[in-house]
């Protein structure tokens, strides 16, 4: 399905695309990557790493302009949607700029999708989406229904879309990880409440389950990656073994703890050996034989959450992490 297609990455500036560009272009040959986005320095600068590629290509856009979204979308065959609203504080603070981004960009590109014949579409969701407590997580919940329902709307054409949700992204722009090894140095890390977990996922996870649901997907799948946890104390220790640690309280909108299924999607859940799928309850699809495929159904009651995971990160391993990907690092916490 990537192999000479023409793809469309929206939000293609952040951290997810600076790894999904180069590690497509690599691994699947597509004819051509389209990188949309809002900012055009990021843009400029991106442009830099692949000058001498022919296949990478640039739209300054926003997916709260339907018009532009149509302009961009010619001869596209699959799109991944990374562009979101997604710093919880600044969702809680500008709920009406989260809202037109999460919710009515979602529509603006079902719509144009679907108009422009699109053919796959993944959205990348959060974990703050399962059981949401914050505006973030519930715009990203909407947007998730928004994407699921254009199966719906597509009618008869060939155009799916389906769903990505992961956790933590580890080392990219705005996460704890970069933060602490820009303050390390200071010999104090703030850390919101020491009881806090969350679930850890690499760069080149999230791009890979991107991948898989491109090629696995019938339309209106939820992919939820199994991935282990870790506790903020350990991800702070393995930052820096002496700093010591200012619990400053949680933030506003924050979890204590990451879901990523909640026990009333276990109902729709299928597990798989390396993830677990939520199938949609609309029209029967959650008992598809073709979407379930060789899954297997979890228990009634069933959550995955961070707290309660049955793998978990060493702090000798996120160490070890963080030094093999320090220039990135150094480069994400600027």
């Amino acid at each position: 399905m990537l192999k000479n297609s023409t793809i469309l990455v929206t939000g293609g500036t952040g951290s997810f695309g600076n790894a999904f560009v180069p590690m497509t272009l690599a691994r699947h040959d597509p004819k051509r990557i389209i990188v949309f986005s809002r900012d055009e320095m990021k843009q400029w600068q991106m442009a830099k790493r692949f000058q001498n590629d022919s296949r990478v290509r640039f739209f300054i856009g926003d997916v709260r302009d339907r018009e532009r979204l149509y302009r961009a979308l010619d001869g596209v065959d699959v799109v991944v949607h990374a562009a979101a609203t997604k710093i919880v504080p600044i969702a809680e603070y500008n709920p009406f700029e989260c809202v037109k981004t999460n919710v009515m960009g979602a529509m603006n590109l079902v719509d144009a999708c679907i108009d422009k014949g699109v053919r796959r579409i993944v959205a990348l969701s959060t974990d703050k989406a399962s059981s949401p407590t914050n505006l973030y997580g519930a715009s990203k919940l909407a947007s998730d229904k928004i994407f699921i329902a254009g199966n719906s709307y597509a009618g008869a054409r060939d155009t799916r879309f389906s769903v990505v949700r992961y956790g933590n992204v580890m080392g990219s722009r705005g996460s704890v990880i970069p933060h602490f090894l820009s303050i390390r140095d200071t010999g104090v890390l703030p850390v919101t409440d020491l009881r806090m977990t969350r679930f850890m996922i690499t760069l080149e996870q999230a791009v890979e389950m991107v991948w898989h649901a491109v090629g696995d997907m019938s339309g209106g799948e939820t992919y939820v990656r199994k991935i282990p946890s870790i506790g903020i104390r350990d991800i702070a220790r393995a930052v820096s073994a002496d700093a010591r640690l200012e619990v400053t309280g949680i933030r506003p909108g924050e979890k204590l703890h990451e879901q990523m299924i909640s026990a009333d999607d276990a109902m729709y859940t299928w597990e798989y050996p390396d993830h677990y799928t939520i199938l949609p309850s609309i029209r029967g699809w959650s008992e598809d034989p073709h979407r379930i495929g060789a899954g297997k159904r979890v228990p009634e009651g069933f959550s995955y959450s961070s707290d309660a995971n049955d793998q978990w990160m060493s702090v000798e391993s996120l160490r070890a992490w963080i030094e093999a990907k320090a220039p990135e690092l150094a480069e994400a916490a600027r």
